[in-house]
C-alpha cells in the first residue's frame, strides 16, 4: 500500500503504518486534551492510549496472518490505518475449516489480550473491568489509573465488533465458512452477503432515525464491503479454470525502445490500444512496457521526439499464457495496472492482457452457462 512506512518485519510479513495514521493521533490528542480539560497531559494520555490500542490491532492482524501462513497463504504485509489494520493476503482459502480458523484468529487474540490484562489487574490489585456507566465517565477523564480498564474494554469491544456476521468484518467470513460446510462456497458467500447487507440496512436506519450519522457511515461501509466481497467471489466463480491465453489479445501493437513517442500517439489514435509492450527490434523479446500514463508524462517532459526507451517501465507485472485469469486479474488490481504483457517460457511476447479483455471474458462467460470449451 502506497504512502506507508515500514515499521518492522515478523515471519516475513512487513508491518507498515500509513502516513494518514498521524490523523488519529492528532484527533486523540485533541479529544483527550481539549474535551477533558486536561491540556497537554490529557493529549499525552490520548496519544499513549491510542498507540497501545493499535498494538492490539497489530496483534489482531498478526493473528490472522500467522494462521494464514500456516495454510500456505502468502501474506504480503499488514498496514495500520486510522480506522484499523489491514492484512494483505494473496487469497482467502475456499476450504471452510481453513477460512474459519484464519477469520476467528484475530478476535481470539483480542480476547486473549483482555484476559491477560484482567490477570495483570488481579496481580496489581487494579480494576481491569468496569461497568458501562464507568466507561462513559472514564472517557471524559484523562486518568492514567484507568488505562488498564480502558485497554481491557477496548480489546473486548474490538473482538466482539469484528465478530458481527457481516463483511468485511471477521464475522462475515466466519459466517460464510460455517455456511460453506453445508452448501456451495459461492452460495454461502451470497447468503453471508445478504445477511451482512441486511444488518447494515438496519444499522443505517437506526442511526438515521436517531440522528447518529456515525452509525450511518458504518452501515455504508459494511454494505459496500459486503457487496465487494460478493462481487469478487462471483467473478472468481465465473472465471474459474479460464487461462490467460484464452482471454488475452494475441497480436497486440508493439513498439521498440528506439521509436519516438509520436509513433505511440499515432497507434493510440488509430487503434483501441492504450498500453504498449516494448520489444527488441530483432525479435519479440519483451524489454519494457509503455503505459498511457508513461506516454503522457513523456510528452509533457520531453516532447514528441523522445524515445520510448527513455520513458517506458522496466519493472512491471507479467503473466504466462497458462496462468489462471482470475489470479492475473487480482495481480493487476493489486498493482493498479490496466494492462499486463503475457510472455512465454523463453521471455518472448505472447500477447497482452487488458482490463477490457477480462471484462469481455466475464460478460461472455456469465452469459454462457457451459463456459468455454
Amino acid at each position: 500500500m502506497s504512502w506507508s512506512i515500514k515499521l518492522f518485519r515478523v515471519k516475513g510479513i512487513d508491518v507498515k503504518v500509513h502516513l494518514t495514521f498521524v490523523l488519529i493521533l492528532i484527533w486523540a490528542a485533541y479529544r483527550w486534551g481539549s474535551d477533558t480539560g486536561a491540556g497537554w497531559q490529557g493529549a499525552l494520555f490520548g496519544v499513549v492510549a491510542t498507540l497501545l490500542l493499535f498494538v492490539a490491532v497489530t496483534l489482531h492482524e498478526l493473528g490472522h496472518s500467522l494462521q494464514a501462513i500456516k495454510y500456505g497463504v502468502p501474506v504480503r504485509d499488514i498496514t495500520l490505518l486510522p480506522l484499523g489494520g489491514v492484512s494483505q493476503m494473496e487469497e482467502i482459502p475456499e476450504k471452510p475449516g481453513q477460512e474459519l480458523r484464519i477469520a476467528i484468529a484475530g478476535p481470539l487474540v483480542n480476547f486473549a489480550i483482555a484476559a491477560l490484562l484482567i490477570a495483570v489487574g488481579a496481580v496489581l490489585q487494579a480494576r481491569a473491568l468496569i461497568t458501562l456507566p464507568e466507561l462513559v465517565q472514564s472517557l471524559g477523564d484523562a486518568n492514567w489509573a484507568g488505562m488498564l480498564a480502558y485497554l481491557t474494554i477496548a480489546n473486548l469491544a474490538l473482538g466482539l465488533f469484528n465478530l458481527i456476521p457481516a463483511f468485511p468484518m471477521d464475522g462475515g467470513r466466519v459466517l460464510r465458512a460455517l455456511l460453506a460446510l453445508r452448501m456451495d462456497y459461492t452460495k454461502a458467500t451470497a447468503t453471508a452477503v445478504a445477511v451482512g447487507q441486511g444488518l447494515a440496512f438496519l444499522l443505517g436506519l437506526w442511526g438515521f432515525m436517531g440522528g447518529d450519522f456515525t452509525l450511518v457511515l458504518i452501515a455504508i461501509f459494511v454494505w459496500m464491503g459486503a457487496g465487494q466481497e460478493g462481487k469478487q467471489v462471483e467473478v472468481k466463480s465465473v472465471l474459474r479454470g479460464i487461462k490467460v491465453g484464452q482471454a488475452m489479445t494475441r497480436q497486440p501493437q508493439t513498439v521498440s525502445i528506439y521509436d519516438p513517442l509520436s509513433r505511440v500517439v499515432e497507434l493510440t489514435l488509430s487503434t483501441s490500444q492504450a498500453d504498449f509492450p516494448v520489444t527488441e527490434v530483432e525479435n519479440s523479446r519483451l524489454v519494457g512496457l509503455l503505459t498511457q500514463d508513461d506516454m503522457l508524462k513523456g510528452l509533457q517532459a520531453h516532447g514528441m521526439d523522445a524515445r520510448v526507451g527513455r520513458v517506458m517501465e522496466t519493472k512491471f507485472p507479467a503473466a504466462a499464457p497458462d496462468d489462471l485469469l482470475f489470479e492475473a486479474q487480482q495481480r493487476m488490481a493489486r498493482d493498479r495496472v490496466r494492462a499486463m504483457p503475457v510472455v512465454d517460457a523463453s521471455g518472448h511476447l505472447a500477447g497482452l492482457l487488458t482490463a477490457e479483455d477480462i471484462n469481455e471474458a466475464y460478460r461472455l462467460l456469465s452469459a454462457s452457462p457451459k463456459g468455454w470449451g
